[in-house]
């Protein structure tokens, strides 16, 4: 793309984190944004750094206080923001969440609200903005995945099992989308310093602290800024950070020397928990 001048851009999960950062990128460059999440109050307070980001009084700001997880509550609220603001040109579903913890410990019902958030969340999002886009022959759908969505990681199955979903959705989307002239950018971050991943940690497993202690804990701002520029660079997957790419690679080239390195710092977590209980 080449101007987010004048746009309609909306964000999901925008109150805070990622959602945020890019909600405010796009207001600098620009668009006119719509904010949804599901704390009105939080949103509100978020809406204010949005509209500080703005370049030019005309510039529209719309907040939506809405659970991406609730289909006709997030479908009527897309549709009231196109209604007021125009067509979404540029959707961001930032949405999503990590609750941690050992499959055999973990209640089924994460598995179904992660699944409801993290992955068709994201679906409906994007089903509620493709059909305009691809009639009107252009826009560009870009969706937070995780690396917990390239990479299966101890402790995560409810959510590596919703994000596996949106790595493959996007996969099939792009190939769908880009005859149409419709982008797709998928972003896969590790570690985010955000209200959510201070959350994630108090339920982290040992062996989850071990393994993730490996990735660098980027701010939400440097995360967004590379999420924006592979939209603007047409790029379909994000990973940001050098060793996350390398380890991606890792697991397609050699998944043995993958399932080593992981294997090491499980056994090394668990060797130093029976260590302080002993």
């Amino acid at each position: 793309m080449t101007s987010w001048h004048d746009i309609h851009v909306l964000v999901t999960g925008a109150s805070a984190g990622v959602g945020l950062a890019t909600a405010e990128l796009a207001a600098g460059r620009g668009a006119h944004v719509t904010m949804l999440a599901r704390d009105e109050g939080r949103l509100r307070e978020a809406r204010s750094r949005v509209d500080a980001a703005r370049v030019d009084a005309s510039q529209r700001t719309r907040i939506f206080p809405v659970d991406v997880a609730e289909r006709e509550q997030l479908m009527e609220a897309i549709a009231a923001a196109e209604a007021d603001m125009g067509p979404v040109e540029m959707l961001f579903a930032c949405a999503g969440y990590c609750t941690p913890g050992r499959f055999v410990e973990l209640p089924v019902e994460a598995f179904e609200e992660h699944v409801r958030t993290n992955l068709l969340g994201v679906i409906h999002s994007a089903r509620a903005v493709a059909p305009g886009m691809v009639e009107r022959g252009h826009g560009h759908i870009a969706m937070v995945s995780s690396m917990g969505g390239l990479v299966g990681v101890y402790g995560y199955s409810a959510y590596s099992a919703a994000k596996f979903g949106v790595t493959g959705f996007a996969e099939v989307l792009r190939c769908e989308m880009k005859p149409h002239g419709v982008g797709v950018t998928l972003l896969a971050p590790s570690n985010v310093d955000s209200p959510g991943y201070a959350r994630e940690i108090e339920f982290e497993p040992a062996e989850t602290q071990a393994i993730n202690g490996v990735a660098r804990t980027r701010s939400p701002e440097e995360t967004a800024r590379m999420f924006v520029r592979g939209v603007e660079k047409g790029r379909f997957l994000v990973v940001p950070g050098l060793s996350n790419r390398i380890l991606y690679r890792l697991e397609g080239l050699w998944p043995e020397a993958f399932f080593a390195f992981f294997d090491s710092k499980v056994a090394s977590a668990r060797k130093g928990v029976a260590s302080r209980v002993a």
